[in-house]
């Protein structure tokens, strides 16, 4: 058990986090969160906090607020990091690193559960206690190292085409593009409406963040290369990667891909299509929520992201729930994992706001799929998804996919030698 004066430099440590921390780190009498219980234990009961990306959404305090109305001694206080998943890393890391209880229950991105789990930060959970046989397998596997289980799936994430059915059908075209070439032939003729004056064609994730990683190993794989091999062994100086490459370097160099897009995170880009301002937009099932409040409603429609032959593969996105390995108040946190993941509440928050639930009898819903026609796109997406790297030195591996992307798209490398230059770096960074 953590002093109170450990627990007092801690707090000191984190107050850039935000004023809600302070409630993790005061006394932790009657078995508060200063009690860290040993790994695996599962023990102590009381206050704990959730912490994830800033919920631009806005669904998920009401879930949140659900558990504290049945839990009112054992209340749960969200702490919002910011939406740059780069950020919310490296603070998740940083409160590990100091071994600090302010942290309870951290919502991880998919491909963070090796490091964080090689790096004894999260704790083994106990496996039978999930209901993983209900889940899509694919998102189950983004829980698990080393076969054992150190997260539970709380939503998944497959990469759709957003696009303009209006303007589209105006162009006299009958169906969404199946590949790169078809996608900027549509566009051109679309750009030709007086109604698509001043559009622009095309915007994923390209700024230099977990974004541009997504979508540069959509494009690899979409060319049918690949960023590692299944040995997890360094892949991508290849013919295969250097097509995928070249498709967004050359879309920024012939304005398939406006100036503005190698700035843009997820969700500039979705203000972009919702305003108007683009006909194709790759992202994320919460934008179908969002888009369908705003001036585009009706107008818009989602289709598998298109490829180098035919349709591409989504890199698999979502987020896990991860028991921090510092945390008192274990037993609790169990439960409340159980509870913000089980299929009620997974359903509601696909209902509240687009994201995709783990569970396989959601997505075959005839009722739930009269309602969000996308879902069977959605769940092709994240059955035919590719997982981005699974190595316990992520943070390394990231960190060069971004770097010599984003030189190749500003243009200060061109995509051979960026590629050459990332097999490389990748090398170094998993040993092989």
């Amino acid at each position: 058990m953590k002093t109170t004066t450990t627990r007092a430099f801690q707090c000191v440590g984190i107050l850039a986090v935000g004023a809600l921390l302070l409630t993790a780190c005061g006394s932790s009498d009657g078995g508060g969160a200063g009690q860290a219980a040993a790994a695996g234990t599962f023990e102590g009961r009381g206050p704990i906090t959730f912490v994830a990306g800033k919920d631009t959404t806005g669904a998920i305090q009401p879930v949140l607020d659900r558990w504290n109305e049945l839990h009112p001694k054992e209340k749960v206080t969200f702490i919002q990091l910011p939406t740059d998943a780069d950020a919310q890393r490296q603070q998740m890391i940083q409160n590990a690193e100091t071994k600090s209880d302010a942290y309870t229950v951290l919502s991880l991105d998919v491909v963070w559960t090796s490091e964080f789990a090689a790096h004894q930060w999260i704790d083994k959970l106990p496996e039978k206690q999930f209901p993983l046989d209900r889940m899509l397998k694919p998102v189950v596997e983004t829980a698990k190292y080393r076969d054992g289980l150190y997260a539970a799936p709380a939503s998944s994430d497959g990469g759709m085409l957003y696009y303009r059915t209006d303007l589209l059908k105006k162009a006299g075209i009958g169906r969404p593009p199946a590949t790169w070439a078809e996608l900027k032939a549509d566009c051109a003729k679309v750009r030709k409406l007086p109604e698509a004056k001043g559009m622009s064609c095309y915007a994923g994730q390209f700024q230099k963040y977990e974004g541009l990683t997504v979508n540069f190993a959509e494009a690899v794989n979409s060319a049918g290369g690949v960023v590692t091999d299944a040995d997890g062994r360094p892949d991508v100086d290849t013919a295969a990667a250097k097509e995928g490459l070249d498709f967004l370097v050359g879309s920024v160099k012939d304005g398939t891909i406006p100036k503005e897009g190698i700035t843009y995170l997820e969700e500039d880009g979705r203000q972009a299509f919702q305003s108007g301002k683009l006909v194709f937009h790759r992202n994320w099932p919460y934008v179908h929520s969002l888009a369908g409040k705003s001036d585009i409603k009706g107008k818009y429609a989602v289709a598998p992201l298109p490829g180098l032959s035919g349709p591409g593969s989504s890199s698999l996105g979502g987020h896990n729930l991860a028991l921090s390995s510092f945390a008192g108040n274990k037993a609790t946190a169990l439960d409340f994992m159980k509870f913000f993941s089980s299929e009620e509440n997974t359903a509601t928050l696909l209902k509240e706001a687009s994201l995709a639930p783990p569970y396989a009898s959601l997505y075959d819903d005839p009722a739930l799929v009269e309602q969000y026609p996308y879902l069977p796109v959605l769940k092709e997406s994240i059955l035919n998804a590719v997982p981005r790297p699974r190595v316990v030195q992520y943070g390394d591996v990231t960190a060069a996919i971004q770097q010599e992307a984003y030189a190749a798209l500003t243009g200060s490398k061109s995509s051979a030698q960026a590629l050459k230059d990332l097999q490389e770096a990748l090398r170094k960074s998993t040993g092989q």
